[in-house]
């Protein structure tokens, strides 16, 4: 694992299915957060409800939590190509592309698992350098956003992971930032937000040629279900 980016790993363990060996981790995943410091004290310290919570509460109310928030709807789908891509085609072939990023990096995913489910992205993202691993996290800023957006409006959390994970990023400017739209089949908004020229998934040393195609599929994804839906 990359010096600096167990964080990112930490994370993603958050938001993995609840179970009581996550409950046993909640210590060392707060440890993990406070050593390497990468997130700033602030963010720190809004995660620490949550982890409270996730460590004390009994594990079946936090399990049917997590269910009817992240596993009943595509508005708060931790697939990120979910909510590009919906169920077309493109999102099959960037899928294998992303999978060949991971092969890569020596991450390979359970047989249960697709190459777009959050936490097994941020676990590629600990394999890393940090400025790389932010350099790739800021590729779906626009989804993290409007997750965080919409998980504040319903006052949850789940929340907090979001806006840790667009600190990690850095300032969400005004050419990456994106409005959620009420509609969550409405990808008007997260078309505009990858339209930034300058994005780009990924870098040589981790497969250029794969990781530019993979983020012009991302872009053009969200443009072309857009004209279809309309």
């Amino acid at each position: 694992m990359a010096a600096g980016t167990r964080t990112f790993r930490a994370l993603g363990a958050l938001l993995e299915w609840p179970t009581p060996e996550l409950q046993q981790a909640i210590p060392e995943i707060a440890a993990t957060l406070a050593d390497e410091a990468l997130l700033p004290k602030e963010r720190q310290a809004a995660l620490a409800p949550l982890l409270q919570r996730l460590m004390d509460d009994d594990i079946y109310a936090v399990q049917e939590r997590y269910h009817d928030l992240f596993d009943r709807g595509r508005a708060l789908s931790l697939h990120l190509f979910e909510h590009v891509h919906g169920e077309s085609r493109d999102r099959g072939q960037a899928m294998v592309d992303l999978l060949a990023l991971y092969e890569k990096a020596g991450v390979t995913p359970r047989a249960d698992e697709l190459p777009d489910y959050l936490p097994l992205f941020l676990e590629f993202l600990s394999l890393r350098p940090v400025a790389e691993a932010r350099s790739l996290l800021a590729e779906p800023a626009a989804v993290l956003a409007a997750l965080a957006e919409r998980l504040h409006r319903a006052d949850e959390a789940y929340a907090v992971v979001f806006d840790a994970l667009l600190a990690l990023v850095g300032p969400v400017t005004a050419e990456t930032a994106v409005e959620p739209a009420p509609d969550p089949d409405d990808l008007e908004a997260l078309d505009a937000a990858w339209e930034e020229p300058s994005v780009t998934f990924g870098s040589e040393a981790v497969g250029g040629t794969e990781t530019g195609r993979l983020a012009r599929r991302l872009r053009a994804a969200a443009r072309d279900r857009t004209k279809q839906e309309g």
